[in-house]
């Protein structure tokens, strides 16, 4: 397939190719109808990704090459690939934010995890909390479970102290009653 690209479209070809290769997830949107500037308000709310217009021939040889399967269908109509290098979390929200805001952005599907998924798909992966959240929620739990674990060992302890505290006491007053 790679013989059929003419030499000046290869340079766009591998670059497209290594793009995918290298970024943690890319996102397909249809942008057919949007200014230059809502381009650019998109560009900047996407966070660690970066969103650039490409040819859907080229993209499909790009993707092929990448070792990507199942994005065929996708590349129909004017096609503008979000190649996420940060937060998926974060760009899924930005694109999602954005074509809520501004419905002539179409968000046709994408690649996460070397998988082809859906626009359903990337919604789901928009309504997730972000990787930090999602950390320090961790972090919360096991603090928590390791402060129980804690006051279950120190339960024994605690209470045979009190035990004897208590035994202590009724001898004083034993002892003092006689």
């Amino acid at each position: 397939m790679a013989d059929k690209i003419r030499a000046d479209k290869a340079g766009n070809v591998a670059e497209l190719t290594k793009r995918f290769q290298e970024s943690n997830a890319t996102v397909l949107t249809e942008y057919r109808g949007l200014t230059v500037k809502q381009l650019t308000d998109l560009r900047r709310s996407m966070g660690g990704a970066e969103y650039t217009v490409a040819k859907n021939t080229l993209a499909k040889i790009a993707a092929t090459n990448a070792g990507l399967t199942g994005l065929d269908a996708l590349f129909t109509g004017p096609t503008a690939l979000a190649f996420v290098s940060g937060d998926v979390v974060e760009a899924a929200k930005g694109l999602r934010d954005f074509a809520k805001a501004n419905p002539l952005l179409v968000i046709k599907g994408g690649v996460f995890e070397g998988k082809a998924i859906s626009a359903a798909e990337v919604g789901k992966l928009a309504d997730l909390e972000s990787r930090e959240v999602l950390l320090s929620k961790l972090a919360g739990a096991m603090k928590a479970s390791m402060s129980n674990a804690a006051a279950l060992f120190q339960a024994p302890l605690v209470k045979a102290v009190r035990t004897a505290a208590a035994l202590q006491d009724k001898l004083e007053k034993e002892g003092a009653d006689a």
